[in-house]
């Protein structure tokens, strides 16, 4: 019988808010690592040099090919054999970086291809380094190209890091695994998680909304404010000019 008092009481859970602060560390940590290595391999397989490009599309085709669970069990378990230890944080962070850096690379890749290649013949033109290009020029429109995927790519990273529970961290869905073995409320524990992940994801989806409003910018409709143009009055046949 589902107890809905329970269900209440574990909404407040100080256990499991705790839970609730390291999942979202572990979550914004992880995208911000993604974020930066995966702007490196993007650059990479972008390359004209087989010696960067190569490495960098085996390195994508490994982890886009295999699940984020076993990637997380070879890192904490396998790797140890051979004189290479991680603890439970490390290995998770690894673990969710290399995986989501992998998928963001490409997020990313797209976003340069879809910027016209006279952008980068116009920097040329002015005169700015590659550095500059980069900087200046072409990172602030793949950012505004980006950021749709960017968010989804947000809300399935922030439901991946309960993969880690596999391997004893403490977030929010190892801290109910752990509540449900003391006090046998499965379903109300797990209805709690399912809350507050929905609760995560939505507050997410309201930043994601304001920052695609605001890197948009300049790129929408023109403004209905605008003065509209004076219509020309057509000629007319014998009309004195």
């Amino acid at each position: 019988m589902f107890d809905v008092h329970a269900f209440l009481s574990y909404l407040t859970n100080t256990y499991l808010l705790e839970g609730v602060l390291v999942t979202i560390g572990l979550t914004v940590t992880t995208m911000i690592i993604g974020l930066v290595l995966g702007l490196v391999v993007a650059l990479a397989r972008m390359s004209p040099r087989r010696i960067l490009s190569a490495p960098a599309a085996f390195y994508v085709w490994v982890f886009r090919g295999t699940p984020l669970l076993v990637q997380l069990v070879i890192i904490y378990t396998a790797l140890p054999q051979i004189g290479i230890r991680f603890g439970v944080l490390m290995s998770a962070l690894l673990s969710l970086s290399l995986n989501e850096a992998a998928y963001l690379s490409e997020t990313i890749r797209g976003g340069f291809n879809g910027i016209a290649r006279g952008q980068r013949e116009a920097a040329k033109a002015l005169g700015l380094s590659r550095w500059h290009t980069l900087r200046l020029v072409l990172l602030p429109q793949v950012l505004r190209l980006i950021i749709p995927p960017l968010g989804n790519s947000l809300n399935g990273l922030l439901k991946a890091t309960s993969l880690a529970s596999i391997i004893s961290m403490e977030e929010l869905m190892r801290r109910s695994q752990m509540l449900m073995q003391q006090k046998f409320e499965v379903l109300e524990l797990y209805l709690v998680a399912a809350v507050y992940y929905l609760a995560l994801t939505s507050l997410w989806n309201l930043v994601q909304v304001r920052l695609e409003a605001y890197y948009g910018r300049g790129y929408g409709e023109a403004s209905k404010s605008a003065p509209a143009s004076k219509p020309v009055r057509p000629a007319v046949t014998g009309e004195a000019l």
